[in-house]
């Protein structure tokens, strides 16, 4: 049974889902969307939509539609697209006397802290105002993260439930949930209604793409699980067409399947364990323990460095935690010349500090972070 205690929800909505089998808009099921929302906003609960569909809906009114295409066509496709989604999104609130917000994003949102809480605050912002957050990718200036990595909005909607303190990621999407098997060619596949732990049996059953326009699949969508699991929301992916279904799920009426919390980071915490790193630092098996037992990490620890960062810079520690270095790559290069002399005196190097303050690291786990982390 189970009893969500919903305030805030972001809602994903995936391209198959909101577009038309030609890949134009359906402003039908936009406007459905928009009647849910308003009545979940009737509630006091505030709903902030993820939607994917620019790519799509640019490919199809520029005449591409099932044609492969290289980055810069998917930009194109993006910038002719953007405008017809939010436009649509727009009419479909407009209905219901609601006035929407755009809020186009990169991954570089969440890995400056600034910008990071900028984002929420602006979203705060919307909610006072009494406007609907639309958030999507910059498809058109994020070259990276435009590749199927990215993951179909999949991953950043998880990101922008941390990043906003939400109750509850709704990954709406043209199937019914996760099965152990592949129900397209098994007809006994079962629903999974509740997962607790993204173990290797669930990872080998998720599904990949399915059609030129979608760049998401299952997977991509037990990443976003594997975010929202250890940040502490409830993450539940069920089919964007079932009636009601957003409603229904925010009552606890048990539709798809559930993915549990299973830690609860602070926004910050989040926001480290999930930002991308500048660099990579090696340490030494002291160091490692020194920082599991919650202290800082000292430059003569270090063994080795990767890249180039400045003072403020994300980077990763090992394979293990990330922290927010507290001078620049190459002072750090200064302080183990340092370290180094002293130790072919015989001598220990007295004048360390900390190069990451055990206030600013976090361990991490072996899940799915931004491209190049």
């Amino acid at each position: 049974m189970r009893n969500l205690d919903v305030k805030r929800v972001v809602v994903k909505i995936g391209t198959n889902t909101l577009c038309r089998e030609d890949g134009g808009i359906n402003s039908a099921y936009l406007e459905d969307v928009a009647r849910q929302v308003v009545e979940l906003q009737s509630k006091g609960i505030q709903c902030i939509v993820v939607s994917s569909g620019a790519i799509g809906a640019g490919s199809a009114e520029l005449g591409l539609d099932g044609i492969q295409k290289d980055v810069a066509m998917k930009q194109a496709c993006a910038a002719v697209g953007q405008s017809l989604l939010m436009r649509a999104w727009r009419e479909a609130f407009s209905i219901y006397g609601k006035k929407v917000g755009q809020i186009l994003v990169t991954y570089g949102a969440f890995s400056d802290r600034t910008r990071h809480l900028n984002l929420k605050k602006a979203i705060d912002e919307l909610f006072r105002l009494n406007a609907v957050p639309i958030v999507n990718e910059n498809d058109v200036i994020a070259t990276d993260e435009i590749e199927e990595i990215f993951g179909d909005n999949d991953k950043l909607s998880a990101l922008v439930a941390g990043s906003t303190d939400s109750d509850l990621l709704l990954l709406l999407t043209d199937v019914d949930g996760l099965y152990d098997r592949n129900p397209d060619a098994d007809p006994h596949a079962l629903l999974i209604p509740v997962v607790d732990e993204i173990t290797e049996d669930i990872l080998r059953i998720a599904g990949s793409k399915k059609n030129e326009r979608s760049t998401g699949g299952m997977r991509t969508k037990i990443n976003a699980a594997m975010i929202a699991m250890e940040c502490g929301f409830t993450m539940i992916i069920a089919n964007g067409k079932e009636e009601n279904v957003i409603l229904r799920v925010v009552s606890s009426e048990e539709i798809g399947t559930m993915f549990t919390a299973s830690s609860h980071y602070s926004n910050r915490e989040r926001w480290l364990a999930y930002a991308f790193p500048h660099g990579t630092i090696y340490i030494d098996k002291g160091a490692e323990e020194a920082i599991r037992n919650g202290n800082s990490l000292l430059p003569c620890g270090i063994t080795s460095v990767e890249g180039a960062f400045k003072r403020g810079d994300i980077v990763r520690i090992g394979d293990f935690a990330k922290g927010v270095a507290n001078f620049s790559s190459e002072e750090l290069e200064v302080q183990l010349a340092l370290c180094r002399a002293e130790r072919e005196k015989g001598e220990h190097y007295k004048n360390e500090s900390a190069f990451v303050s055990s206030s600013n690291i976090i361990l991490t786990k072996n899940s799915p972070e931004l491209k190049g982390n």
